[in-house]
């Protein structure tokens, strides 16, 4: 059951993919399917996260870069829910759709398809919350966003904003599902989005009970103090 609530969270925003004729037709064990919008290239693993820009009437700057690859794989009412990713498989995106890079950005960071961003969820050489999200001097602002409706409802100021960057990107990565056992995802649990020079926006949710972030990243006392002070300017 604790699996299924981490991948609850992971995929809050997951569509219903599949029919139950179209799943026992493959012979999946499942009647239903849900997926995330994801998509695996270079062994790295993104989702096309939310919140969505367009409903913060916020505006994206977008710069195609290179192509790194094609979509080969469609998942949506084709792999059954023990799919294990590979390079070129989507849930969403029709096989042969191009996967380029976003000029300016890592693409271990963000990645554009069929005009939809995608950003990095889980790539097992990153061993640091840094090496997973490289977004050093990329970052226009974080917010506390409403765990109710996902809107942005506090924006963290300069210096907050600063000091939690320089001290996530040391975090270590641990591993979600040990996390999720030892009841690291439990008590107050806050949204905080990170939104990109770009306007591109993602979403990392944090339990202040544990000072634990969903990508397995342990806080230090200094996240937490930041943390807390604007938590608490926004209770105020």
């Amino acid at each position: 059951m604790k699996a299924l609530k981490i991948m609850g969270f992971i995929s809050v925003f997951a569509l219903l993919l599949s029919s139950c004729s179209n799943i026992t037709s493959l012979g999946c064990p499942d009647a239903v399917i849900e997926w995330a919008d994801v998509l695996m290239i270079d062994d790295i693993e993104y989702h096309h996260d939310f919140p969505d820009p367009t409903n913060e009437d916020l505006p994206i700057t977008i710069e195609k870069g290179n192509e790194l690859g094609k979509v080969t794989y469609k998942m949506a009412d084709r792999a059954c829910s023990n799919h294990k990713m590979r390079n070129g498989d989507a849930a969403f995106l029709n096989a042969g759709t191009p996967i380029y890079e976003i000029k300016g950005y890592p693409t271990s960071l963000i990645v554009s398809a069929d005009d939809h961003v995608y950003v990095v969820h889980t790539n097992e050489k990153a061993k640091t919350a840094g090496e997973l999200f490289p977004m050093n001097k990329l970052v226009k602002n974080i917010y506390i966003e409403s765990t109710e409706d996902g809107k942005r409802i506090h924006t963290f100021t300069q210096s907050s904003k600063d000091k939690f960057l320089a001290e996530f990107q040391e975090l270590k990565l641990e591993d979600v599902l040990s996390l999720d056992n030892e009841g690291k995802f439990e008590g107050t649990h806050i949204f905080l989005g990170i939104e990109l020079n770009n306007g591109v926006s993602f979403r990392q949710s944090y339990w202040l009970d544990s000072n634990t972030f969903i990508n397995g990243a342990i806080g230090n006392d200094e996240i937490k103090e930041v943390i807390i002070d604007e938590f608490s300017n926004l209770k105020n």
